[in-house]
């Protein structure tokens, strides 16, 4: 699915914001990024308010707890899974009141979970060790998530009468692919989990999501080189990473973002510090390696407006409030750039 919803130059953001005021980011993100905005996610709330927390939110049937370690599988809801429910359900009033008072529906409201093997990573079973060890409470997962999900793109387009594109966060996958993850003890490592195997698992999510949307799929990955390659033959219509990840990546990296590029994914570049940079950079400073990566692949510029959305290279959620504004500006200014890019560029 190659058709996009969002005008030409629209840019958005990854997810997370600075401080605990929903009202407040979510009018934020509808006056910066009218053309693109999304359910902010505060994690300085604490407890059910991170992108584990959140997604546990929307699970149907599997209910969290927290334990000293992270988050582990509980029989029942308890306090801090109730938690997360009520902190989404606060987001969601404060994302339609802010669309209320904005006077227009936007063309796409974009909403963030984790996939499946970040939730995997990141949950414990009863007796501590990772749910993705386990592949028949993985399928129970990935089966859960897309149920809750169903209900939860409902609600949001009931709320914001635009249609809802999904975005999966996958921090954890390198890690994965790698057996980078450490087992309860701390002295070993779980087994690196084949590629084929992460790709079924991916495509599952990203065609039941694209069923239930009718939209593209966005997969974000922040690692300093996402396995793009894999993502895009997962069925990713999207791909969202840190532009700084290119900094002295291989011919091979650079050849791989080509394929995926020319095969019709759309990029979502992140472009701009998510934290205030020393010096304060220009816009200029922020899209040049945007255009340096089209030339550099050997594609026309007008590709950055046909199949490019701007955006900060991360979650905001470090960022002071003054920075976060100045980003989320930022890249609505490059998306426009991107389209019109100014003399000299």
């Amino acid at each position: 699915m190659n058709e996009r919803l969002w005008p030409s130059g629209a840019a958005t953001a990854i997810g997370s914001m600075p401080g605990t005021d929903p009202a407040e980011a979510a009018a934020v993100v509808f006056g910066e990024l009218p053309d693109f905005p999304h359910l902010p996610e505060l994690p300085a709330r604490g407890v059910g308010a991170d992108m584990l927390g959140r997604t546990a939110a929307v699970l149907v049937d599997l209910a969290v707890d927290v334990v000293p370690s992270g988050y582990r599988v509980a029989a029942r809801p308890g306090h801090d899974h109730r938690r997360a429910v009520d902190l989404l359900r606060w987001d969601l009033d404060a994302v339609q009141e802010a669309r209320e008072k904005a006077g227009a529906t936007p063309p796409v409201f974009k909403i963030q979970l984790a996939g499946p093997w970040t939730l995997g990573a990141g949950i414990e079973l009863p007796r501590g060790h990772r749910v993705l060890t386990d592949r028949g409470a993985l399928r129970d997962f990935t089966s859960s998530l897309l149920d809750g999900l169903a209900g939860h793109v409902a609600e949001v387009r009931a709320r914001t009468g635009a249609p809802v594109v999904v975005q999966f966060d996958e921090p954890s996958l390198p890690a994965v692919l790698a057996g980078g993850l450490s087992t309860p003890s701390g002295y070993g490592s779980v087994p690196a989990v084949p590629e084929p195997e992460a790709r079924d698992l991916l495509t599952t999510v990203i065609e039941g999501a694209r069923a239930i949307t009718e939209q593209p799929v966005i997969l974000h990955c922040c690692a300093a080189k996402p396995p793009l390659g894999l993502l895009r033959k997962a069925g990713a219509d999207a791909l969202a990473f840190d532009l700084n990840a290119l900094d002295g990546a291989s011919a091979e990296f650079l050849d791989e973002i080509g394929e995926v590029w020319d095969g019709g994914a759309t990029l979502f570049l992140g472009a701009v510090p998510a934290t205030a940079p020393a010096s304060p950079p220009s816009l200029k400073d922020v899209g040049e390696p945007a255009f340096r990566l089209a030339d550099r692949l050997g594609f026309n510029r007008a590709i950055l407006a046909e199949r490019a959305v701007p955006t900060p290279a991360c979650g905001l959620a470090g960022a002071t409030p003054d920075w976060m504004r100045r980003a989320l500006s930022l890249s609505r200014d490059l998306g426009k750039a991107f389209v019109e890019p100014p003399e000299g560029w």
